[in-house]
């Protein structure tokens, strides 16, 4: 029986080391692997390249690593729901990388199925193809975007078993599954862990052979990021 099970965060993280590039899970404040972030924080790894749809915000998230000063580079798509981010960009202190949302997804996804590099459209005739190798298809542009190499990749799943096999619930299944294999290392953390054969097949969104390490996260915090409330009627 394959098991992958590690005890908690700080067994899972064992060898991640300053300077390495970790890619971590997550959309808006939606699937956030937060226990491997806390035990990122404790350790106090340094100069790190991270790979990230967004940023976090000031106390939550990535946020946690960017207080502490642990970010060297940020590979991300949106970044607007961070202030310490921004105060670190605009001075200097933190290298950043924009990447069109689909082709972040798409490098993730490239990097876990093997491939090297491909094509988009996205980005052409703007500063994001500057540098890179551009082509004709069909009539239509398109910039190479080479595949991510990460050491780490953190994702978080809602339901997972021992051998790795994964469920995401709602919105959390976003850059979650395209960043399990995409690095050396994959680690999963799940709210619920459960017995290898006890879930079922059809509803597996990640199978097992694409998770190094598993663990049963906890206190997990469920936050809303934006919360529009509509005004009471008068009448």
């Amino acid at each position: 029986m394959i098991r992958k099970t590690v005890t908690n965060a700080s067994e899972a993280l064992q060898g991640v080391e300053n300077g390495m590039t970790l890619m971590l899970g997550g959309f808006g404040l939606c699937g956030i692997p937060e226990n491997a972030i806390s035990e990122l924080v404790r350790l106090g790894v340094k100069d790190l390249s991270c790979i990230s749809n967004n940023a976090g915000v000031d106390d939550f998230g990535l946020g946690l690593l960017l207080q502490e000063r642990q970010v060297k580079k940020m590979i991300s798509s949106y970044v607007g729901e961070n202030a310490e981010f921004e105060r670190q960009m605009l001075s200097g202190e933190l290298e950043v990388e924009l990447t069109p949302q689909g082709t972040l997804a798409e490098k993730c996804r490239a990097a876990k199925s093997g491939f090297p590099a491909f094509y988009t459209p996205a980005g052409y005739g703007t500063e994001v193809a500057i540098g890179k190798e551009t082509r004709e298809f069909n009539g239509k542009m398109y910039v190479l975007e080479e595949a991510f190499h990460a050491d780490f990749s953190f994702v978080k799943a809602w339901k997972g078993d021992t051998a790795g096999n994964l469920i995401f619930k709602g919105t959390a299944r976003n850059f979650n599954p395209c960043m399990c294999g995409a690095a050396t290392v994959t680690v999963a953390e799940v709210e619920e862990l459960v017995p290898a054969g006890t879930l079922d097949p059809n509803a597996i969104h990640v199978p097992g052979i694409f998770v190094q390490r598993i663990f049963q996260g906890e206190n997990y915090e469920k936050r809303i990021e934006q919360l529009t409330l509509r005004e009471r009627s008068s009448t």
